[in-house]
């Protein structure tokens, strides 16, 4: 459904429908988003078009004198994002670079910092977009650019919504061989156990306190509270992340009890900050070049967007976002200065019927 006028009418009754097929307005960004409800949606992600790089149809913005007009006008629209983003709610906004006179703008972190210092949004990720393959790069004197910033923003240090489990990788399995429980990644217990008791570092109560852990350990593991573990011995293994017990809580437990343990989530582990995930494919598209992959938005929209909470995309071009959104059962509003792009946003998603 794609309409020009009347937006928040029609925002406000595709809140009571019992539909996930997306809602599309067509028009100025800044100017529709001041037209929406306080705290209304739950979920935004984004892909701005970039700053002097292509001409985008429609106009708007992208196509500034200056990047420093352009980050002005795209922070205007990211205060009303915060505005109408809920409490509980989260921002991503994918970003991409630009060169002027040689030089990397940096217009990313010109954004963020804005974002921080004047709007008040926490920055609780910058993940790093690996492209895999980049385009065509003919120069001669720097590296090719391959990546691009995905900034993860909320409004409240805690109670944001973020769904983890939904969002772990699947976990190999613990088995009995032998008679000995053994890890998913092969941990038997009984190098551990051989530390232990060839220490020199443990007093004869840490050793037996160890032996007692280790035992625990096995036993969680058979019964699938966890799916793997490490141990860390005083002066057998080194310490994570730091050696000094006033940075590190690790640090002080190794130096108090003699040993710790690294678990591992029966669920799986969490992605990490940096995707390896290919461009979409635009060899084949005749109007819309932007190269924003559907596998971009999943993550984002499984961890933090209820399962009946409301998306938005307020530079939705052909409606990647709102696909998505569709694909995994969540409704969505869509924004774009161009009824073209939205026509054919629109087609993408009703093929999903």
């Amino acid at each position: 459904m794609i309409f020009t006028e009347c937006f928040c009418p029609e925002f406000k009754k595709y809140l009571s429908r019992q539909t996930c097929e997306p809602l599309f307005f067509c028009g100025d960004s800044l100017q529709i988003l001041q037209e929406l409800p306080d705290e209304s949606i739950d979920f935004c992600m984004t892909s701005p078009p970039y700053w002097g790089q292509r001409q985008y149809d429609g106009g708007g913005i992208g196509l500034e004198e200056s990047p420093q007009d352009y980050v002005n006008n795209l922070s205007k629209i990211c205060q009303e994002v915060y505005r109408v983003l809920k409490p509980t709610g989260s921002f991503w906004l994918n970003i991409g670079d630009s060169y002027e006179n040689k030089g990397l703008l940096g217009i990313p972190w010109r954004m963020t910092f804005i974002l921080i210092d004047e709007q008040g949004w926490i920055l609780r990720n910058n993940v790093i977009w690996h492209k895999v393959k980049g385009g065509l790069d003919n120069t001669s004197d720097r590296l090719r650019n391959v990546h691009e910033n995905l900034f993860h923003f909320v409004k409240q240090k805690k109670g944001y919504f973020y769904d983890v489990d939904a969002i772990r990788s699947k976990p190999r399995k613990a088995k009995v061989s032998n008679g000995a429980v053994v890890s998913a990644t092969g941990v038997t217990g009984i190098r551990y156990k051989r530390q232990i008791e060839l220490s020199t570092e443990l007093s004869s109560e840490e050793k037996k306190a160890a032996r007692q852990a280790l035992d625990d350990m096995l036993i969680a593991i058979e019964l699938g509270q966890i799916s793997d573990f490490r141990m860390i011995i005083r002066g057998q293994q080194r310490t994570t992340h730091s050696d000094s017990g006033k940075v590190s809580g690790r640090a002080r437990e190794l130096a108090e009890k003699g040993f710790y343990f690294l678990r591992y989530h029966p669920k799986g582990s969490k992605p990490s900050d940096v995707w390896d995930i290919l461009p979409e494919d635009t060899q084949k598209r005749e109007k819309h070049y932007a190269a924003y992959p559907e596998d971009l938005c999943r993550i984002p929209i499984l961890a933090t967007c209820p399962q009946d909470g409301i998306v938005l995309d307020p530079f939705c071009g052909t409606g990647t976002t709102s696909l998505v959104a569709r694909t995994l059962g969540r409704k969505s509003v869509g924004i774009d200065i161009s009824e073209d792009y939205l026509k054919m946003a629109d087609i993408r998603c009703m093929r999903l019927l």
